[in-house]
């Protein structure tokens, strides 16, 4: 068997203009998925060369189950103070909750800069710097590979920001085995709801429906004490009104009356299932997985025809 060898290439022969080439390639969504699998984002919405105040940010994105703005600055050479600079200013004038800085290299100053951001920034802000390389095998087309050099602590950010101490810990400890048990029971039982995503330390966990329009959400409640499975539709409120126009047929089809809920002052909408369960009483967590499971399942029957 003859083996090819594996050559690294300059980034620069593939893009020769940050702005024209790099940043014009990542924003297609083909290209953007193998960023955001990297980084386990779900990114939407994408938008190259964006207004920033007097200024341009490369690409700024929505993230689906954070529910929060993405800034992505690329910079196809080593860091600098001016990028280091730019990526604050464009994550301030987004509101962003994830910043992302593209380079294809760093200094170590610079590194620990994005490290000591993410020690010290409170829970709801992560930054990334990731190192874009180019690889061929043979003379095969130049491959991309988005190689992680910061990433957010977000489960140890999570665990120490709470105001409330071991309670808060304790809660997201428990909503992330939840979780984990939720996913393994699925899987052990080849069921057909499609739970992706890496568990979290949330009280929700987000099931893709197809579309970028909406998407399913599990809910714990832990003070409440009650479960929940919803659609949940992002600024699309002639979506909701679809739906709710087939309302008698959609709860005739589920079996259970839902609550709509229009939410004119919000900029989502939310169809629910809600069902009392202490997600505190490991006891019931098996019922609690086969419920979860079952709504789910109907719930993407159901649905997805009318998306």
């Amino acid at each position: 068997m003859k083996l090819s060898r594996i050559t690294k290439v300059n980034p620069r022969e593939v893009w020769k203009h940050e702005a024209h080439d790099f940043t014009q390639w990542l924003v297609k969504k083909d290209n953007i998925s193998i960023l955001a699998e990297e980084l386990e984002l779900s990114l939407d919405n994408v938008v190259a060369e964006a207004a920033a105040g007097r200024y341009n940010v490369d690409l700024v994105a929505d993230e689906v189950d954070l529910k929060c703005k993405v800034i992505i600055e690329n910079q196809l050479e080593s860091t600098d103070h001016k990028h280091l600079g730019q990526i604050l200013t464009y994550a301030s004038a987004y509101d962003a909750s994830v910043i992302i800085w593209v380079v294809t290299d760093y200094t170590e100053e610079h590194r620990q800069a994005i490290d000591w951001f993410n020690r010290n920034m409170h829970e709801g802000i992560s930054f990334f710097l990731v190192q874009v390389e180019v690889y061929r095998i043979g003379n095969s087309d130049p491959a991309p590979k988005f190689n992680i050099i910061c990433e957010p602590n977000n489960w140890s950010k999570t665990i120490k920001s709470s105001t409330k101490g071991d309670v808060v810990s304790a809660t997201k400890l428990l909503q992330m085995e939840f979780w984990e048990g939720l996913k393994s029971y699925s899987v052990q039982r080849s069921l057909s709801i499609n739970l992706t995503h890496t568990p979290q330390p949330k009280h929700w966990f987000n099931i893709a429906m197809g579309t970028s329009k909406c998407h399913m959400a599990l809910t714990l409640n832990t003070q409440k004490e009650r479960l929940g499975c919803e659609i949940y539709i992002r600024d699309d409120i002639k979506l909701f009104h679809k739906l709710i126009s087939k309302k008698d047929i959609i709860e005739t089809q589920i079996g259970e009356s839902l609550e709509w809920l229009e939410l004119p002052e919000a900029t989502a909408s939310r169809i629910l299932l809600l069902k009392d369960g202490n997600p505190r009483n490991r006891k019931n967590w098996e019922e609690y997985f086969e419920w979860f499971c079952s709504k789910a399942d109907v719930f993407q029957n159901v649905f997805k025809p009318y998306l």
